[in-house]
């Protein structure tokens, strides 16, 4: 934990203090943030950080070392009279407190807080504070070697990529047992741990139909051929292995097998492509000119696009993502569908770009980028597919 940089961010946000709450393990972003381990938590634990001065702990006697290692003075309690009156007491001067809750849930990836300790610290007459942005300056920025990363992994995986799509061709015109999803999966698995990268799961290789369910995975017995004429999506991520603070990088690339686009697949590729690249227009524009943009404006720039062509129903999902060390990472998400996402996109984070049409029971075209911020610029960090492959 940076107690200097919290309090530093408190000041500027003109917040009292951060109050942190957890119970049997329910909210990952304190213990992320803190710097604390997790385990067995049987009991309540506040920890106040104010905006000066020293924190302050109020743990339950029979786990009294839980929060030991952070600094700050330690109280305890026993009965829940006893919490009650020495979590009032933790908060005294404190008028505005962040805490991690969303009003109307409305950022629900940040909504660790339960509803009655909201009720609790509201009775104390305290205004309590998202503490959305707050997160995201603690999880989402990046490390100038965690950027670095990332373009490693973003190196490697084209290649991979690439790789892939050359296999799947030499195995369809040599009509292989294995010109099939699960095989292609396979076959990246083996490239993605031969280059010194783990993925979690996957990747993705949908054809036809299935590349219109957007979270599809091949396995073995569900796995469908790969033939001459079809539409093909691969979404793929990894990050290096053996770095915990290594970055993710998470594409999806669209191809077509030996023969030239419908017109309704060019259509629809168009739009996509059209739309992830006005919310890459729409973040360069603000951070060259050092305006503020939150997640949901990036994602109004892509939808808008989707929306003049006729195809807003078919966008079933948000334009994008944080990154960082977990795939799915704490910061900002472009989003103004699924959430109403007003954090801002920081400078030295990552996100992706990936918005989507899908017609259940034809296919589904989509189109990943990620984007890196620093101050003053940002950036797509690998190739942005500009048609179908042709494969």
């Amino acid at each position: 934990m940076n107690l200097a940089a919290i309090q530093s961010a408190l000041k500027e946000s003109n917040l009292d203090g951060w109050l942190f709450y957890d119970h049997h393990n329910r909210d990952p972003l304190a213990y992320a943030i803190l710097g604390i381990p997790g385990g067995h938590i049987t009991r309540r634990w506040y920890y106040f950080i104010p905006a000066q001065g020293e924190p302050r702990k109020l743990v339950h006697r029979i786990e009294a070392g839980k929060l030991d290692t952070l600094p700050g003075a330690k109280a305890e309690y026993s009965s829940w009279q006893e919490l009650e009156q020495k979590l009032e007491a933790l908060l005294t001067d404190s008028a505005r407190v962040a805490m991690q809750y969303s009003p109307r849930n409305a950022i629900m990836y940040i909504s660790m807080v339960d509803a009655g300790t909201i009720e609790l610290v509201r009775s104390f007459k305290k205004e309590i504070v998202s503490s959305a942005d707050l997160v995201s300056r603690f999880e989402a920025v990046l490390t100038d070697a965690q950027i670095a990363t990332h373009y490693e992994a973003q190196r490697r995986l084209d290649s991979i990529l690439e790789a892939g799509w050359k296999e799947i061709g030499s195995r369809v015109r040599a009509n292989s047992p294995d010109a099939h999803e699960f095989g292609i999966v396979q076959f990246l698995q083996a490239a993605i741990e031969r280059e010194g990268l783990i993925t979690e799961f996957g990747p993705n290789v949908s054809v036809g139909p299935n590349s219109a369910d957007s979270h599809y995975e091949p396995t073995a017995a569900s796995s469908k051929p790969i033939r001459r004429g079809d539409f093909v999506l691969i979404d793929i991520w990894a990050k290096l292995a053996n770095d915990p603070a290594a970055v993710w990088y998470d594409i999806t690339w669209t191809a077509v097998v030996d023969r030239s686009p419908t017109q309704r697949e060019q259509e629809l590729f168009t739009t996509v492509r059209n739309a992830r690249d006005a919310a890459i227009a729409a973040v360069e524009k603000a951070f060259v000119s050092s305006t503020p943009i939150a997640g949901y404006q990036a994602d109004d720039a892509s939808r808008s696009v989707i929306r003049a062509a006729g195809f807003a129903h078919w966008f079933t999902h948000r334009t994008g993502h944080n990154i960082g060390t977990e795939l799915h990472g704490n910061g900002a998400n472009l989003d103004n569908l699924e959430a109403y996402d007003t954090r801002l996109i920081l400078p030295n984070t990552c996100f992706s770009v990936e918005p989507g049409i899908y017609f259940p029971g034809e296919f589904g075209v989509r189109s990943e980028v990620n984007m890196m911020t620093r101050p003053g610029k940002a950036e797509v960090t690998g190739p942005r597919q500009t048609e179908l492959v042709r494969i």
